[in-house]
C-alpha cells in the first residue's frame, strides 16, 4: 500500500510517469523501506496507462463491492423481522430506557455544576 501511496503521490505531484527511483525517494523522505519487488510490479501494471482512467477504474470495482455489502445487510434485514413482532417492540423499549438513564448521567457524576 505504502508503494501505491508513493507512486500516487509522485503523479499528484506533476510527474506523470514515476520511476523506481522517485518512489523510493519519497519512501526514504517518511523513513518507509521500499521493497523493490513490489515497486517493480506497480510498474509494470501501471506501465503506459493513464492515470486518470487508473482512478476511475479503481472508483468503479471500490463502488461495485460496496454496493455487494449493502444489498446483503438489506436482504438480511427482513429476514430477521419476519420471526415475531413482539420481540423488537420489547428490543426497542429496552433501548429506550438505556438511554434515559444515559442522558441523566451526562456530567459523569461529577456533580461540577451543582
Amino acid at each position: 500500500m505504502k508503494v501505491v501511496a508513493a507512486y500516487l503521490l509522485a503523479v499528484l505531484g506533476g510527474n506523470p510517469s514515476p520511476s523506481a527511483d522517485d518512489i523510493k525517494n519519497i519512501l526514504g523522505a517518511v523513513g518507509a523501506e521500499a521493497e523493490h519487488e513490489l515497486i517493480e510490479l506497480l510498474l509494470t501494471e501501471v506501465k503506459g496507462k493513464d492515470f486518470n482512467e487508473l482512478l476511475a477504474s479503481g472508483s468503479e470495482k471500490i463502488s461495485a463491492v460496496a454496493g455487494g455489502g449493502a444489498a446483503v445487510a438489506v436482504a438480511a434485514a427482513p429476514a430477521g423481522g419476519a420471526g415475531g413482532g413482539a420481540a423488537p417492540a420489547a428490543e426497542a423499549k429496552e433501548e429506550k430506557k438505556v438511554e434515559e438513564k444515559e442522558e441523566s448521567d451526562d456530567d459523569m457524576g461529577f456533580s461540577l455544576f451543582d
